[in-house]
């Protein structure tokens, strides 16, 4: 019973988390060309409700692996702006590398990097702002999320004691 109890709350937390992303897409922001919803937070919210002990999905890696990535994908694409055959794997690589340098490894992060540089014009057009919009700001609504329904769960701590 008490592995029901965990795939309801992570199942719960991933609803929300991923619903309110979306519902702020599709109430707030219909109409002006911009999302929140990213594919790497899919992979997110795996590690933020169901597997909340790992160091990979503690709110320091979540948040940091998702930003530099997206500052490390976008310079990528910037860099290599013709060659997305040269700019993905740069994106990918150098965000694992900064990941490993900053003790800020959050595997969704190199989805993150990769879609500066695959995620086509829109994502193009914004820029280092992508790091703060969708990037930023929607981990930070995933994060808030797992905050509170970790909390709630009962038989759950989150974010981990060091």
């Amino acid at each position: 019973m008490k592995k029901n109890v965990q795939v309801f709350w992570s199942w719960l937390g991933a609803f929300i988390g991923i619903g309110l992303v979306s519902a702020v897409t599709r109430f707030v922001l219909d109409g002006t060309g911009l999302t929140l919803v990213i594919g790497s937070f899919g992979a997110s919210a795996v590690l933020i409700y169901c597997a909340i002990e790992s160091p990979l999905a503690q709110p320091r890696n979540v948040m940091g692996g998702h930003i530099l990535s997206a500052l490390v994908g976008v310079a990528a694409c910037q860099l290599f702006a013709d060659q997305l055959w040269l700019a993905a794997p740069f994106a990918v690589a150098t965000a694992i590398a900064v990941m490993q340098l900053t003790a800020t490894v959050h595997p969704p992060g190199g989805a993150t990097a990769l879609i500066a540089v695959i995620g086509g014009e829109n994502i193009h057009q914004l820029g280092y702002s992508y790091a703060l919009f969708p990037v930023a700001t929607g981990a930070l609504i995933l994060l808030a999320v797992a905050l509170v329904i970790n909390r709630i769960a009962p038989g759950r701590s989150y974010p981990k004691k060091s």
